[in-house]
């Protein structure tokens, strides 16, 4: 039997409006010879009355902060209700469904309340109803501990469920119903004629997430590289294609890519601090590498786009560590230099392993908008630039039309 996760957000179940337009997925996936397991969020977003936030501030209007474990047991009844309110639409169209929760499903997680791990996955009870030709309904973004605590998986983690799910019943595909028809070239929020990529590497869309695209959870991408099964992001309102994210196994019967820019996206992420500090003696014998990056880890700071040279150490950090970080250095007598309200701007292309002139091209679009590169970084597939944040917008246009990638070029 062919088998199908369909993942299904928040917004693609806020109303039942929304809920039809899921049953309507279901059923064309069911037209199509597959059998579909389903996996939903929380209906809607923070101040919808079932969302997670909404949980969350009605407990805290109390004046108390639930403990962590009390909190995840909160967190997990958003998906609940989704599942129930769904199963039950699904009902009444003719369908026979069965509501789980993650225990249920059988996800065992670590007890990292908030962010749990997936330790193992027991399928037992979607596999039975698979064969009983009944639906699974399984909440999301949740799972329970050996010893029978409910855990969540963090923000984003019904992601996380459908593609280990997907993983334990050997799925052919799973699919992410949102509410954008796929992932697109760069924020369309900040980029006009960005546009939805028909087919993306597995190691792309990862980084995509990495460098600040919200497009799907990091570790799901992971689950589904490792097991070589592809993901489908698509949108729950039209019926397009959607963006295939894939190793482009030819055995597999799915859209190639034609693509043949070197560039496959561009992403980025505000709200960084850049750090220059510089070994001129100003800190005595706090001045060695070992000692300055053990004082940050300590405090459990993580940095990025680090340069380390002999008299100067650069690095940036999240914004929101500034004040901490600043506090730590002068303790220490450090000399140093902070330019806050940075962006960390990145190119993003499997193709550019190898490929000269990549770095040239991008300097050379930042620099025609006069837009100033405080500090870069890059990898095989990636090239980042930090620039001011008040460049941000700039930026990203610039370097979406350097590299070819509007909808015109189509």
């Amino acid at each position: 039997m062919r088998l199908i996760v369909q993942k299904f957000g928040g917004t693609s179940v806020a109303n039942q409006e929304r809920r039809n337009m899921v049953v309507n997925k279901i059923d064309a996936a069911k037209k199509k010879d597959y059998f579909p397991i389903v996996v939903v969020s929380a209906i809607g977003r923070s101040g919808d009355p079932y969302a997670t936030d909404t949980l969350i501030n009605f407990v805290k209007s109390i004046g108390v902060e639930p403990n962590p474990r009390e909190k995840d047991l909160l967190m997990s009844c958003g998906e609940v209700i989704s599942c129930v309110m769904l199963a039950n639409t699904l009902k009444k169209m003719g369908y026979e469904c069965k509501v789980f929760t993650g225990a249920q499903a059988g996800i065992i997680t670590d007890d990292n309340y908030g962010d749990a791990e997936v330790l193992k996955v027991e399928p037992d009870n979607i596999l039975e109803c698979v064969e009983k030709n009944v639906i699974p309904i399984i909440a999301g973004f949740q799972g329970v501990t050996e010893d029978g605590n409910i855990t969540t998986l963090g923000r984003g983690g019904s992601d996380v469920t459908a593609a280990i799910i997907g993983e334990a019943i050997n799925a052919e595909i799973v699919e992410i119903y949102t509410d954008v028809d796929g992932v697109m070239t760069a924020d369309p929020a900040i980029v006009q004629d960005a546009r939805v990529m028909e087919t993306v590497f597995y190691n792309e869309i990862f980084q995509m997430a990495e460098y600040g695209a919200k497009v799907i959870h990091p570790r799901a991408v992971e689950i589904a590289m490792r097991s070589n099964m592809p993901l489908l992001i698509k949108s729950t309102l039209t019926d397009n294609n959607g963006t295939l994210i894939t190793n482009y196994d030819k055995s597999r019967r799915y859209r190639q890519d034609k693509d043949e820019n070197v560039i496959t996206a561009i992403a980025q992420i505000g709200n960084r601090s850049q750090f220059k500090i510089k070994f001129d003696g100003s800190a005595n014998q706090y001045e060695k590498d070992t000692i300055l990056f053990n004082l940050i880890a300590a405090e459990k700071i993580s940095i990025d786009m680090i340069n380390i040279y002999p008299d100067v150490k650069m690095f940036i950090v999240d914004g929101v560590n500034e004040s901490k970080l600043i506090s730590i250095l002068k303790a220490q007598g450090y000399n140093f230099q902070v330019i806050p309200n940075c962006t960390k701007v990145t190119i993003i292309g499997n193709k550019m392993r190898g490929m000269p002139g990549v770095m040239a091209k991008m300097v050379e679009g930042l620099s025609e908008c006069n837009i100033e590169i405080l500090q870069t970084s890059d990898s095989h597939t990636t090239i980042s630039c930090l620039i001011k944040s008040e460049s941000t917008n700039a930026a990203v246009n610039a370097l979406h039309k350097k590299f070819d990638l509007g909808r015109n070029k189509l």
